[in-house]
This record gives C-alpha cells, sequence and structure tokens, in this order.
C-alpha cells in the first residue's frame, strides 16, 4: 500500500468513529455510559406490599433477639467414636446417635486403615449448651458415649475451637457433661419447668446435618411424653418436653429455648420412620438437665435417688377393677426388696396419687419428680388401696443397680387348691397350665401358672397377655393352683374387671381384664 492509499484508508476510519458516536448520542439523548447502563435508575418498588401490625412486628423482634442472645451459648461437638464390635457384627449400623450423615464410619469398620477387626472407629456430630463460663457443656449421652479419650473437639459460635474432655455420662437421661479449657464463655440462661405451657412459642438452636448455629421455631406441642422406648432400661427417664421446632440428626444436645432466652430443654430425639424430621422432636426438661450436671460435675456421676418400685401408667378398666371412681395416679406393679417403698409399707397394686402435694398422672413424671431429688430426702406419698386413701413418708435411698423387683408370696393362710390341671379361660381367651420347676428357678417365682396360649381378637390379646408369660396373682390374691384362678374369675359378673399380676423374666406388669358380656 502506498502513502496516499493509506491517508485515505485512516482518514476513513476517523469519518467512521465521529459518525459513530453522533449516532449514538443522537438516538439517546444521554452520555455514552448512560447507555451502557441502559437507563435503568432504579429497580424494584418503593415500599413493602404490607404494612405489619405492632404485635406482629413485637413477636418478630422477639424472635430475632432471642435468637441472637441465645446462639452463642450454643456449641457444635465432633467427636472421633471408637467402640468394640464382635468380629461377627461388623456390619454398618445407622446411626446410634443424631450424628452428622455426612460422617458415618467406614462400610467395613476400618476408617483409618488400622483397624484390626474388634474396633469400629467413626465420626459424628451433634450440640451442646455452655452452663458455666469456665467451660461446662451439657449434651446428649449418645453424642459422646463412644467418643475415644481424645476425641471430643467442640467450636464455639464466633468459630473458635477446643479440645473438650468427658466429665461424666448418665445413659438413664440421655445427659451428659464435656469441658473445654477457656474462660468468659457466654452462659444459657436456666428456666424452670414449671414455667413451661402448652402452646409456647420454641426456638431450637443446634447444628442439624452439620449446618452450624442453625436456629428453627415451633411450639411447645406436649409435657410429660414418655413411652417412647428411646432406653432399654426399665427404670430409664422418660418425660420428654414435646415440640414442633424442627429437630434432625446433629440437633441432639443443642438447647430449646422460649422466647426470653431461658433454655428449657436439650434436645434429644424426633418421632421419624426416616431418620430425619417428620413432625415432632423431644427435649430433656431442664429440671432434669440441672439435678444431672449438677451431681456429674462436682461427683462425676449422677447420685440418683430412687423409691423402689416399678410403675406403670393407670387406666380407666384398671382404675375400675381397683374400685375406683376414676383413673388417677400410677398403679405399683412391683415393690423391690428392702426398698425405701417397701420400708414405708408400699405394696404391689397400690397406686401412687400424689407426691408431696403433686397430683400424679403419669408413671414417667412421678420419676422425673424423685429424680431431682437426693438421696436421705423424706417424700409424702398419697396412696390408694382397698377403697381407702392412706399417707405413706418415703426416705429416698441411693439407687442400687443390682435391686430386682420382688415377687408376692403365698401367705401361711393360703391353701392350695387339690386340682392344678390346665384350664381353658374361654370366656377371655386364654389358657394356663401349672408351673414346672425349671419355669419357676427360671422366672424367680414360687407360685402362679403359665400362660400356654392366647386367642386373637380376644380381650387377653387386646389388653397385652402373651404365651410364657406366669400370673403370679389375681385381684391382690398370689395365684397357687389353675383351679384357683378359673374360680376366681367364674366369679365375676359381666363387666366387671380382674386384675392379673403377671411376670416374665425380671419385668412384671398388672394386666386388666373386663369380663365379657354373656352373648
Amino acid at each position: 500500500m502506498n502513502r496516499k492509499s493509506a491517508l485515505i484508508a485512516a482518514s476513513l476510519v476517523g469519518i467512521g468513529v465521529i459518525a459513530g458516536v453522533f449516532l449514538v448520542t443522537a438516538f439517546s439523548g444521554n452520555s455514552i455510559s448512560k447507555m451502557f447502563a441502559g437507563g435503568v435508575k432504579d429497580i424494584g418498588a418503593k415500599t413493602a406490599p404490607i404494612s405489619l401490625g405492632e404485635n406482629v412486628k413485637m413477636l418478630n423482634d422477639a424472635f430475632v433477639a432471642s435468637s441472637k442472645a441465645v446462639s452463642p451459648t450454643v456449641v457444635y461437638i465432633e467427636v472421633t467414636t471408637e467402640k468394640k464390635v464382635s468380629p461377627n457384627n461388623q456390619m454398618q449400623q445407622f446411626f446410634r446417635f443424631f450424628g452428622d450423615p455426612r460422617n458415618m464410619p467406614s462400610p467395613d469398620g476400618s476408617d483409618d486403615g488400622d483397624n484390626d477387626g474388634s474396633v469400629e472407629r467413626g465420626k459424628g456430630s451433634g450440640s451442646g449448651v455452655i452452663i458455666t463460663s469456665d467451660g461446662y457443656i451439657v449434651t446428649n449421652n449418645h453424642v459422646v458415649e463412644d467418643a475415644k479419650s481424645d476425641g471430643i473437639r467442640v467450636t464455639l459460635n464466633d468459630k473458635r475451637e477446643y479440645k473438650a474432655t468427658l466429665v461424666g455420662r448418665d445413659p438413664m437421661t440421655d445427659l451428659a457433661v464435656i469441658k473445654v479449657d477457656a474462660t468468659d464463655l457466654p452462659v444459657a440462661y436456666l428456666g424452670s419447668q414449671n414455667d413451661i405451657q402448652i402452646g409456647e412459642w420454641v426456638i431450637a438452636v443446634g447444628s442439624p446435618l452439620g449446618l452450624r448455629s442453625t436456629v428453627t421455631q415451633g411450639i411447645v406441642s406436649a409435657l410429660g411424653r414418655g413411652g417412647l422406648g428411646l432406653n432399654n432400661d426399665k427404670f430409664a427417664v422418660e418425660n420428654f418436653i414435646q415440640t414442633d421446632a424442627a429437630i434432625n440428626p446433629g440437633n441432639s444436645g443443642g438447647g430449646l429455648f422460649t422466647l426470653n432466652g431461658s433454655l428449657i430443654g436439650i434436645n434429644s430425639a424426633i418421632a421419624t420412620r426416616t431418620g430425619y424430621y417428620q413432625g415432632y422432636g423431644f427435649a430433656i426438661p431442664v429440671d432434669i438437665v440441672k439435678a444431672v450436671a449438677m451431681d456429674l460435675i462436682n461427683n462425676g456421676k449422677v447420685n440418683r435417688a430412687y423409691i423402689g418400685v416399678t410403675i406403670q401408667t393407670l387406666d380407666e378398666k384398671t382404675a375400675r377393677g381397683l374400685k375406683m371412681d376414676k383413673p388417677e395416679g400410677v398403679l405399683v406393679e412391683s415393690v423391690l426388696k428392702d426398698s425405701p417403698a417397701a420400708k414405708a409399707g408400699l405394696q404391689s397394686e397400690d397406686v401412687l396419687l400424689e407426691l408431696d402435694g403433686v397430683k400424679l398422672n403419669s408413671s414417667n413424671q412421678l420419676q422425673s419428680l424423685v429424680i431431682v431429688r437426693k438421696p436421705g430426702e423424706k417424700v409424702h406419698l398419697k396412696v390408694f388401696r382397698d377403697g381407702k386413701t392412706m399417707m405413706r413418708d418415703v426416705t429416698l435411698e441411693a439407687r442400687d443397680s443390682k435391686d430386682i423387683a420382688s415377687n408376692d408370696e403365698p401367705t401361711k393362710g393360703d391353701k392350695e387348691m387339690d386340682s392344678n390341671e390346665p384350664v381353658n379361660l374361654d370366656k377371655l381367651g386364654f389358657s394356663v397350665a401349672p408351673l414346672t420347676e425349671k419355669v419357676k428357678q427360671d422366672n424367680d417365682v414360687t407360685n402362679g401358672v403359665v400362660v400356654t396360649k392366647v386367642a386373637n381378637y380376644s380381650e387377653a390379646n387386646d389388653q397385652g397377655l402373651r404365651q410364657q408369660q406366669i400370673i403370679v396373682s389375681v385381684d391382690r390374691k398370689p395365684v397357687t393352683s389353675t383351679t384357683q384362678l378359673k374360680e376366681i374369675i367364674d366369679s365375676k359378673k359381666p363387666g366387671d374387671v380382674v386384675l392379673l399380676k403377671i411376670k416374665a423374666k425380671d419385668q412384671t406388669a398388672i394386666v386388666a381384664l373386663e369380663i365379657p358380656s354373656k352373648k
């Protein structure tokens, strides 16, 4: 290209640029920068479409304030577990506790490659609540029960991390206390069980599914919820606060708080068929938390008081069998040998109506009232027996795990019936046979009859009577033969209720059977 052609080309480019600028400014009427911004000066509406009422705003502010206040008192707990297992039981188990689902034991139980087949290692997580400024934290027993000696780490709400030591565990209440070496920590305010109301707004704080410092809200759905079977120990305490605040794996050990920031429970379990939240969760009431945590901190174990009875909640049919006007109180199934209850004169089939003036409505309620007391304390029981009420003072003692339930022995005046052959009790739908010496020894009884058959859809089946159970007494009278049992049942009129005290191994219960109308 010659010099003249180059000059022409450059001139044309310059003219094109000038023309482009002219055209752009002409069409937009604005600067180039405004053109590239599309001319948009603002987005969105000027005001919110709804103006909240003062009451709604106050409620919203209460949730916000409560969440800000209590979240720093709840920690995230990560646990390295180590558990001895049988060589024949190496199958991976679905979460032993509400751990982080991303941290499960390895399928072969090895995890880090040095497992010799006798130890299963894994990881889990949960939550905890700070209860002292120098680092004591309460959580669930099932969060830390299989932790290695150096396997507990705590992360605070402000992301500081600490190694924690195990102070003590209490499987019966599913509570544990751990400690970190720290000072000036934020501490939860512990409320009172007496202040909790059904329908009250609550928030659950924890780290569900590994999502740390998560807050969910709901209400107190029920109080005194028991009989969930979360603990195989027949003396285990289940007196939960039920809530519909969302609780998931990882929430265990976290706090359930009221809107004024009071801790009212430690989240422990959920009702679920999937392993995840399906509507209801359960928290251990704060009064139990206080009593257990103080014992674990001061003594390393729980100095638990007990009365010495096995009990069940009273239903309408059993109440009629006891000649009560209405079902109230809790029924004594058996009295432990040499226990405080035995020393105070309590008997099987007594009904405990009140403890220290508090009316009793369920067996788990009685457990929760006793567990917060100490050995040596005296409680006043109102008792119903044989149509009369009486008062009994019981001095609580420390529980001995070796204590076993006693059985009613035949009295000297009891005369065994001549016939002791198998008998069919068709009207109630079951059959019985005399005891063999082996059955007596296996079940630690000296009298009674064994249930050999229970008909489907019968009164006996509906009320829970089962084969191989032993009937040791009927209407408070020791059973000495099959014929004696049949004569007592045959003497009843339709609509009457007969009370059977049954035993199977070390379990005792009272079964109420209603005599059906004649067909």
